[in-house]
C-alpha cells in the first residue's frame, strides 16, 4: 500500500472515531476547539478543520456529553469544553465497542491465515 493511500485510510478511520478521539481528550482536560484540532493533527497525523470540530462539540453538547463554559481569562474569550458523566458512559461503551471489533477483527484473520 502506498503513502497516500495509507494516509487516505487513517484520515476515513480517524473521522469515523472522531467523536470518540474528541471525548478521550476531554476526559483528561477540558479544552477548547483550537486545542483539540491541534491535539489531533500531532496525536494523528490528520487535520480537521473548525467546520468539522465545532459542529461535532456542539452536537456532543447538545446530547449531553459535553459542557461548556466561557474562559475569559485570557486575551481573547474562549469556549471550553468538559466531559461530562454521560460523556464518560458514552467513551467506556465505544472504548469497549472498539476493543470487541478489533478483537474480532483478529481472531477472524488468525481463523484465515
Amino acid at each position: 500500500m502506498n503513502t497516500i493511500n495509507n494516509k487516505e485510510t487513517q484520515t476515513k478511520l480517524a473521522k469515523g472515531l472522531l467523536d470518540t478521539i474528541i471525548l478521550q481528550y476531554l476526559e483528561k482536560q477540558g479544552m477548547h476547539g483550537y486545542q483539540i484540532i491541534t491535539n489531533i493533527r500531532k496525536g494523528f497525523g490528520v487535520y480537521f478543520g473548525p467546520s468539522t470540530i465545532y459542529p461535532l462539540l456542539g452536537l456532543l453538547e447538545k446530547k449531553g456529553c459535553v459542557q461548556s463554559v466561557w474562559d475569559m481569562t485570557s486575551e481573547r474569550p474562549r469556549k471550553v469544553f468538559t466531559l461530562t458523566e454521560q460523556g464518560r458512559s458514552l467513551l467506556k461503551f465505544n472504548e469497549n465497542s472498539l476493543l470487541m471489533i478489533c478483537q474480532k477483527i483478529g481472531s477472524e484473520l488468525t481463523v484465515k491465515a
